[in-house]
């Protein structure tokens, strides 16, 4: 289903409102039209949100899309779809993403395909992001924070159906469906979800093409049983495909299959101090194509590059209370293998096993004082099973990999300690200190061509990353105003960076170690200043330094605002987003991530949205809106340069969409 704000898509869109609708069910759940534009802290050091209400910029393509909205959010931009979330300036595993538990890992060498690219956020319940190290129940361990989404199916009360179904159309070929549909009585479910979604090569604000087009499809089945109301036993097994193609990287992605299989066990308890034990197992396959035919014309010589990712893992989690005090424990597990087709069949080129063991407590120290603390122990072993190791990203002959056949074993451990003060109902103040260990992810380990000076290559080079980080924040609410700041300050001993290097007229990419400083803050700011008018404000800054040398750390992103201007009355609302973003003048050229690196400083930029919504009872809702009104060109800072191959001079940043329409019709049933 495909919809084009440009001819009749949005017509036939809009003939859906037309349909009767006087026998669907109502809804216990009244829906808010209003247009979410930015996801504010909910609690000390997390951020929750509904990742099916509307929000603007255009509804997201993934999770790196949706995660844009969590001031301190970033992404490196590629095109249309599939950029790589960044927090803070930090990004690949140091950003531990979790889908029911488990982990979804790409296989891409480049990271073509981010675990964010396989998610579909509107195929969720619940979204929660928590920043820096100050959590440890979620393994392995991510030092700049951790992303989860959830599905928390609602339980029936009596036999029945629900049901909801999100259309949604846009510019440049845009548009998609999701549908998520359930059946059960007291005793069980049976749940059905699936989404659709595409879009065309978009234009920028200057009129040229951008290639950016792509396709996604998902669908997952969930089978829960609840014999009794302590007891939930839940079976999921999903699928999905896609592609894609980048107007900043030299190949595009022809597959993007996933194939997903969840096992989960809730009980709940009473009158002891165990409160509930929750035990999960999963299994998820990335099979990731990456070609430069199918989606372009090839310039060259056509190639192909199949590569499979496969994990497989599982947690045990309990929570127990004594009087006030609460306490988190349990123990997780995975296995990863990646795999690529040559001439010779498939071959393994890596693994990686990871078991760790973890509490977390939380103890009233008096009335509105409490301490929160948490400690893990990871056990990581990762495998070379690499024959033969490459002559760099711009090609070269072969050699016999030094360390074939070889492994890495490391004892990781991470803590933190946080303290917080509730000064009122509405005012919270907190400071935490967290220290995180990681072990260098497949794309540190696996792809550059080079190691550390004095190493025969990155495998045997890299040791673990450990980031310590102060974290502190206010919280304070008071009749119509609410307002937040979190700001950090850390140090990373170790810090893996890449550098490349033009050598005979091919690419060289080496990876070092060195430690860094990282700094910044997020603060928000929400005014209902009349029964109809509210304002909303956000800022996100970042900053990191070498200490060698005190140069900058790549990958930065720079200073962002966003200002929300919005009109609520009984069933519909307006309103407007201005996002302005700094310069960014502190870069590191030819520096950076597997992903991507600083060629340059960039130019801010402000860009000017509008929206509305209109409810037209609690079932169904009409949201719509103009992403980038005045049509400007501009790029972000965090970007691929763009492809030769599409006619891009060297170290050429990609633009963004100029102006774009969005509609998007929500109907629960």
């Amino acid at each position: 289903m495909t919809f084009n704000c440009s001819r009749s898509g949005v017509l036939g869109t809009l003939m859906l409102l037309c349909v009767p609708h006087s026998g669907w069910a109502d809804s216990s759940v009244t829906l808010s039209p209003v247009v979410v534009t930015a996801d504010h802290a909910a609690h000390s050091v997390s951020t929750e949100a509904d990742p099916r209400q509307a929000r603007q910029p255009l509804p997201a393509s993934d999770a790196g899309d949706f995660l844009k909205g969590v001031p301190g959010f970033a992404a490196i931009r590629s095109g249309g779809t599939n950029g790589d979330p960044v927090l803070r300036g930090m990004m690949g595993s140091r950003l531990n993403l979790l889908v029911d538990g488990g982990q979804i890992i790409g296989a891409c060498p480049g990271r073509m395909d981010s675990p964010s690219s396989y998610l579909s956020p509107e195929t969720y319940d619940h979204f929660e992001v928590v920043k820096g190290p100050q959590t440890v129940v979620w393994g392995p361990t991510g030092s700049a924070g951790t992303v989860l989404f959830e599905r928390r199916t609602e339980r029936f009360q009596a036999p029945g159906q629900r049901g909801r179904l999100i259309l949604q159309g846009g510019s440049h070929g845009r548009g998609g469906a999701m549908v998520d549909v359930a059946t059960g009585s007291e005793s069980g479910y049976l749940r059905a979800i699936g989404q659709y979604d595409r879009a065309d090569d978009y234009r920028d604000g200057n009129g040229d093409r951008v290639p950016s087009r792509w396709m996604k499809w998902n669908g997952d089945l969930l089978f829960g049983l609840t014999p009794d109301a302590d007891t939930l036993i839940e079976l999921g097994v999903g699928a999905g495909d896609g592609e894609a193609r980048y107007a900043g990287r030299g190949m595009d992605g022809s597959k993007f299959e996933r194939r997903s299989a969840t096992l989960r066990v809730q009980r709940a308890f009473y009158g002891g101090a165990l409160e509930t034990l929750d035990a999960r197992l999963y299994y998820h396959s990335a099979y990731h194509v990456m070609d430069n035919f199918s989606l372009r014309q090839p310039s060259g010589m056509a190639m192909e590059m199949p590569l499979e990712r496969q994990t497989w893992g599982g947690r045990l989690q309990s929570q127990w209370r004594w009087g006030e005090q609460q306490l988190t424990a349990g123990v997780d597990a995975q296995q990863s293998n990646h795999e690529e087709r040559t001439g010779h069949g498939w071959q393994q080129d890596a693994g990686f096993t990871q078991a760790g063991v973890f509490a977390e407590h939380r103890w009233p120290l008096a009335e509105r004082h409490a301490l929160v603390s948490g400690a893990r122990l990871d056990w990581v072993r990762v495998k070379d099973y690499r024959d033969s190791i490459g002559g760099g990203h711009g090609g070269g002959m072969n050699h016999p990999n030094p360390t074939a056949d070889q492994h890495r074993q490391r004892e990781l451990p991470s803590a933190f300690l946080r303290y917080e003060l509730e000064l009122d109902a509405g005012r919270l103040v907190y400071a935490g200190l967290g220290h995180a260990q990681r072990m260098p992810d497949y794309w540190e380990l696996f792809s550059p061509d080079a190691g550390p000076a004095g190493s025969v290559n990155a495998f045997s080079g890299l040791g673990p990353e450990k980031t310590t980080q102060l974290d502190v924040g206010v919280q304070w609410q008071q009749g119509d105003w609410r307002s937040w700041v979190a700001a950090y300050a850390g140090y990373i001993e170790d810090f893996v960076l890449f550098t490349s290097h033009q050598m005979g007229g091919m690419r060289h990419v080496q990876v070092s170690a060195v430690d860094a400083d990282v700094a910044g803050a997020e603060t928000g700011l929400a005014w209902q200043w009349h029964p109809h008018w509210s304002v909303d404000v956000a800022l996100a800054y970042a900053r990191g330094r070498q200490r060698h040398g005190g140069g900058a750390l790549p990958q930065m992103p720079p200073l962002d605002g966003r200002l929300g201007l919005q009109y609520e009355r009984e069933q519909w609302s307006a309103g407007l987003l201005w996002r302005a973003v700094a310069a960014q003048h502190r870069v590191a050229p030819m520096q950076g991530n597997v992903v991507g690196q600083d060629f340059g400083r960039s130019a801010g930029f402000g860009t000017l949205a509008v929206n509305g919504a209109y409810r037209f009872d609690e079932s169904l809702t009409l949201s719509a809106g103009v992403d980038n009104v005045l049509d400007k060109a501009y790029s972000e800072h965090l970007n691929k340069a763009g492809s030769a191959g599409f006619g891009y001079p060297a170290d050429t940043r990609i633009n963004e969409p100029g102006r774009q329409y969005w509609v998007k019709v929500d109907l629960r049933f």
